[in-house]
């Protein structure tokens, strides 16, 4: 098994190796990081290799007003989907290598005609600086350090991303000399946003928080370590009250902003450790408007069943690919929320079609924290840098040959302006039509006798059209969501429709 704080160290180092633009500005900005980390074990030395293939860093989604359906739209920029999206990439890039005929280092042919299935001792890791956002950043309060996804002010208009406003701005405030384009995604200040911005409205706590660099040591959760019962209603494990001392200590927990998916339990709201529901679906939070991306916690548990490559790259695969660890650097951590959020809510789950199963990642904690992480960045902020905020770009990186970093805001590319809308300059690598033509172009180097069956169609069109071919992925996805999930959200058909 990995080491926690080998593979958070390689992590940041990657992250440092990277060009300035679009991070964030040291002591005013931060931001969250997460990444895939390919794990190469040699059979014959009994070494091990890791490699960085993918990393990404973000703390936004557009509202629904924003989602395209011309499919040129990023409508999720959290570090952990940035990742996963740039993985798909590199993914991509490597199964082009195999059927081209020139070898690769992550697949081999399995025995099934125009399939292929990783390379003996290669598998995936993941990594997030933090804890997902949603049900797994439900923690029982600890320490001053806030959660990913805090609650956000109502009161302003969604961010225009359609062209009705310049889209290349800088960021509020800038300090004396800045060059650095990190675009500006506030609008204006008010009360409320500086409280978001610091972290979570409903909590008191001190504004300065404390590091823990070196005081936790790395934790490792074993996956078929005994996995408690979904609280639907309730609330997470809690420390004792402390009732020593003139004010009593009550026991509380993280908040976060994103909300519980319609139809199902609610958050009660009540003061303290009652305050939300726990092992429910949430959507993220927008600002000003509602989004329909639901929390990372949600979609690591539905990649651990399903595999994080997707329904187009399933066409290729024999089997999904799922983590084998899921790794959180140092930050609020319960071993409890990230079980119940990642594991157990999916551990169920049967009937499932060849080459999908339950597997549960093994859950390991570093102690070392990201240099851009907000309580970092409280520490390291100076009287007259203007008001700490999260960073509003977000960066991919993956190893491939051509491209390999890509600098997004507001769901399009970083610096764009309204005359390159709707251009191919404008649009992320990482949104839906970029990817879909990459797959298109891994299906255009296929020898036709080797294509996978489930690509022989010839009405195969829409980007829809590629998905739901993929007949074992969404029979899998059906289960899942009728087991595990039903409240889920459907996708919109209509967005999903473009060539």
């Amino acid at each position: 098994m990995a080491n926690a704080d080998e593979v958070a160290k390689l992590c940041y180092e990657r992250f440092g190796q990277l060009p300035r633009r679009g991070k964030p500005e040291p002591g005013r900005e931060w931001t969250l990081l997460a990444a895939v980390v390919k794990v190469t074990r040699r059979g014959s030395s009994g070494s091990v290799e890791m490699e960085v293939v993918s990393l990404g860093t973000g703390t936004k989604c557009v509202g629904q007003t924003a989602m395209s359906p011309k499919g040129d739209v990023l409508n999720d920029s959290h570090a952990e989907v940035v990742a996963r999206r740039g993985c798909i990439r590199y993914l991509i890039q490597e199964l082009r290598t195999a059927v081209s005929g020139r070898g690769s280092a992550v697949f081999c042919p399995s025995d099934q005609r125009g399939k292929w299935t990783l390379q003996p001792g290669v598998s995936f890791l993941f990594f997030s600086s933090h804890t997902p956002c949603g049900d797994a950043s439900i923690v029982p309060v600890t320490d001053g350090r806030s959660q990913p996804c805090p609650p956000v002010a109502s009161g302003k208009g969604p961010e225009r991303t359609d062209g009705g406003g310049d889209l290349k701005r800088k960021a509020e405030e800038p300090s004396e000399g800045r060059n650095s384009k990190v675009p500006r995604l506030e609008e204006q200040e008010t009360a409320e946003t500086k409280q978001e911005d610091r972290g979570d409205t409903e909590q008191s706590g001190s504004a300065t928080f404390k590091s823990h660099l070196t005081e936790t040591p790395a934790e490792t959760v074993s996956a078929d370590a005994a996995t408690p019962e979904v609280k639907p209603t309730g609330s997470p494990d809690l420390p004792r009250t402390d009732s020593s001392g003139p004010h009593p200590r009550v026991p509380d927990i993280h908040r976060t902003g994103a909300k519980c998916v319609p139809g199902g339990p609610a958050d009660p709201l009540h003061p303290g450790a009652g305050y939300h529901s726990t092992g429910v679906l949430r959507v993220k939070p927008g600002r000003g408007e509602a989004t329909l991306s639901l929390c990372c916690s949600d979609k690591l548990a539905r990649w651990g069943v399903l595999g994080f490559q997707g329904a187009l790259l399933s066409h290729y695969l024999q089997e999904a690919l799922c983590f084998s660890s899921v790794v959180v650097g140092g930050c609020p951590y319960s071993r409890e929320a990230m079980e119940r959020a990642l594991v157990t809510r999916c551990c169920h789950v049967s009937d499932l079609p060849a080459g999908f199963s339950v597997r549960p990642p093994a859950l390991l904690q570093s102690s070392l924290e990201f240099p851009f992480s907000q309580a970092q960045t409280e520490l390291r902020h100076r009287a007259g840098q203007g008001r700490v905020s999260p960073c509003g770009a977000a960066i991919s990186w993956c190893n491939v040959p051509e491209q390999p970093l890509d600098v997004t805001a507001n769901g399009y590319k970083h610096g764009v302006t309204r005359k390159t809308l709707g251009t191919p300059k404008a649009r992320s690598l990482l949104c839906k039509l970029e990817l879909f033509h990459s797959f298109l172009s891994l299906v255009s180097a296929t020898d036709p006798s080797s294509l996978p069956d489930s690509l022989r169609a010839t009405q195969l069109q829409t980007y829809w059209d590629y998905k739901q071919a993929a007949r074992s992925y969404q029979q899998a996805w059906q289960q899942l969501r009728r087991q595990a999930f039903p409240l889920w959200p459907r996708g919109d058909r209509d967005l999903l429709l473009f060539h």
